[in-house]
């Protein structure tokens, strides 16, 4: 089983931390361009179930779980789920005196047959992950007037 964390401080309201890093339609920027598109194909209460597409044309979907009022949220890929056999992330949002302390947790095993195995996927999410927090931070520090 793959696993990660990684964690950023972001100087600003929580409010506005959440709802910038839940808008599924700003992933194309705050993800630094890992996605050509993001859209959101249905809302349900809480339940956002979205589609993205990287920059090879790869599309898969995705639902994700927003629990605003406990700072977290819960995410899992849906299908095509290869090259995983399963995706599951949260985010957890912990206030502190100066900001929040936004928190990505990954856990994932690799589906047979997929090029890369557990651990070469925790490098590379673990590098991906640390530099599009460092997006998230200036696009959403920047927007509070930070």
């Amino acid at each position: 089983m793959g696993h990660t964390v990684n964690s950023i401080l972001i100087e600003a309201p929580y409010e506005q931390v959440f709802d910038i890093s839940n808008d599924i339609g700003r992933w194309t920027e705050l993800f630094g361009g890992e996605y050509k598109e993001a859209k959101v194909l249905k809302r349900e209460g809480n339940k956002i179930t979205f589609q993205l597409t990287d920059d090879e044309g790869n599309s898969w979907q995705s639902f994700r779980l927003l629990f605003k009022d406990y700072y977290f949220t819960y995410a899992q890929k849906m299908e095509p789920a290869f090259p995983f056999k399963y995706m599951k992330i949260i985010w957890l949002y912990t206030p502190t005196p100066v900001g929040v302390n936004l928190t990505w947790i990954q856990d994932f095993t690799m589906a047979d047959g997929a090029k890369f195995n557990d651990e070469q996927v925790e490098g590379f999410i673990n590098n991906h992950s640390r530099d599009n927090l460092q997006i998230f931070k200036r696009v959403i520090e920047k927007e509070a007037g930070r």
